[in-house]
């Protein structure tokens, strides 16, 4: 198949698509186009085999939000209209609202079958949303919960295929190095450090907990921890409660360093009010560590509670505290969490199994 990819974006989000687009390119041929966020390089460059980035060279170059970027995207859909004319794909697969009104233009008059993933449902254009999600042959969404959401905006249920977000397994795994710890049982938390993403949550719990660290790699460059509003709003909390002597910031962590930090850990607590790929979990997961998470979103389809993990509702400390008693101070506990986990991650969300699944909803859109 030729298979087109509209996207933008960073972190996660772009690592999620580059990840799936190099497995579908060991047998098909995808090209992935997005606006040009940046001066330096090339127009074009193959990242693997039978995988191209296309950057489109509208408006300023730099990264944009939704907002600024919409005066540009007529400009960015007839540049894909002339570009498709030219090398017609057989399905086009757009990710967030701007990449789909772009797409929609861009595919007018070739016949080709628009899918969509929207990622997040943004409460701001949910007409635009709800127009779109009508208008795809398909609209993918990443677990039940999301499913949930696009059917609440007006999206017909019979437009919508479940493919999950995935995690890298050849990356995270259960064997590997580990960072260095000390004796303290530890638990870690990954991710940004604002209050909706969990942290908070997880320092408030520790006092309810004997002879406990608690690790935070995420926010802003290490260096910069001291002039971060979260960062000090989450150590002041920390010196409030009497454990800033069991707290560690690390700031933004390499996504090389992330496993072994994950390996040392005794769990990973990963409980944000929302969340709508659960990557967090996932990796842990892959890494044989038992995860504490919040039962919202993904995490509702990838941890199987008392299973894979144990679930509990977000901004709950006392109740987040007691699971994490329960499971430092029991070994088989966290042993069969562990090994179940990572047997989940390996046969559910591996980047194979969700290009699999991926293809399959390309395949019947073009049907």
């Amino acid at each position: 198949m030729n298979i087109a990819i509209v996207a933008s974006g960073s972190g996660n989000k772009r690592h999620q698509i580059l990840s799936v687009a190099r497995e579908l390119g060991r047998e098909h041929h995808v090209t992935i186009y997005s606006r040009r966020e940046s001066a330096d390089g090339k127009p074009r460059t193959r990242v693997a085999p039978g995988v191209t980035v296309e950057h489109i060279g509208v408006g300023p170059a730099r990264s944009l939000s939704p907002s600024d970027v919409v005066p540009f995207l007529n400009d960015v859909g007839d540049h894909l209209m002339k570009r498709w004319q030219q090398d017609r794909p057989d399905v086009i697969h757009a990710h967030s609202w701007t990449c789909g009104l772009a797409a929609v233009t861009g595919a007018k008059g070739l016949d080709v079958p628009v899918t969509h993933t929207f990622h997040t449902v943004d409460a701001a254009h949910l007409k635009l949303e709800r127009a779109l999600g009508r208008r795809a042959r398909v609209v993918i969404a990443g677990s039940g919960d999301e499913e949930s959401a696009l059917i609440r905006i007006g999206v017909p249920r019979n437009h919508i295929a479940i493919v999950p977000y995935g995690v890298d397994t050849e990356r995270f795994h259960r064997q590997g190095l580990t960072a260095v710890r000390g004796t303290r049982k530890r638990l870690l938390h990954v991710g940004p450090l604002s209050p909706d993403r969990g942290a908070h949550t997880v320092v408030r719990a520790l006092p309810g907990l004997t002879d406990v660290e608690l690790v935070i790699a995420g926010g802003p460059d290490p260096e910069q921890l001291e002039d971060d509003r979260d960062a000090r709003r989450l150590r002041a909390l920390a010196e409030q409660l009497g454990v800033s002597d069991r707290v560690t910031m690390l700031g933004q962590v390499k996504r090389a360093s992330v496993p072994k930090l994950m390996r040392s850990a005794d769990a990973v607590v990963s409980v944000p009010r929302e969340t709508t790929s659960g990557i967090v979990a996932l990796e842990a997961m892959a890494c044989g560590v038992p995860v504490i998470a919040s039962a919202v979103g993904a995490h509702l389809d990838s941890v199987i509670d008392g299973v894979t993990g144990l679930l509990v509702p977000p901004d709950r400390p006392a109740r987040t505290a007691r699971l994490a008693r329960e499971l430092l101070t029991d070994p088989t506990l966290r042993t069969a969490l562990g090994y179940a986990g990572a047997d989940r991650a390996r046969s559910r969300y591996s980047w194979e199994r969700v290009s699999q699944e991926l293809l399959r909803v390309y395949e019947s859109a073009c049907a």
